[in-house]
């Protein structure tokens, strides 16, 4: 058993694919009309059969108020690993990307939080060895 599809609730699914695929660099996996929306998902570009995100539309009650509470208490709905916070920081900056929390460095791991422009907080994380 692995790990193959996780989802993120968001605001606007074309918004969301155009920031994960050109701002984070990921790549489209799926992208099929499902009624008013799309099962569209993205995964790491040099992993193509790794785990992937689905752009879930935030249209469910329970999606919106969970995701809202998350943004109110500055918490980040995900992490993502990489392997150099800062670069990764000063890289998404200069392309507009809004960071709530610079990296900080938190003992074993240093972290930073931004803005995916739809409706959510991811965390880059690195692992300091």
């Amino acid at each position: 058993m692995k790990l193959q599809t996780v989802s993120i609730f968001v605001d606007d699914q074309q918004r969301a694919l155009e920031f994960y695929t050109q701002k984070l660099g990921l790549a489209v996996a799926s992208d099929i009309p499902v009624g008013d929306f799309r099962w569209l998902t993205v995964v790491e570009a040099a992993r193509p059969d790794g785990t992937q995100i689905s752009l879930e539309p935030k249209d469910h009650p329970a999606a919106v108020a969970f995701t809202d509470a998350l943004i109110a208490d500055g918490l980040p709905y995900c992490t993502l690993g990489v392997d150099n916070v800062q670069a990764e920081h000063d890289r998404l900056v200069e392309q507009g990307v809004v960071f709530t929390q610079p990296p900080t460095s938190m003992g074993p791991v240093t972290v930073a939080v931004l803005d995916d422009t739809c409706g959510n907080l991811l965390q880059l994380a690195q692992f300091n060895s």
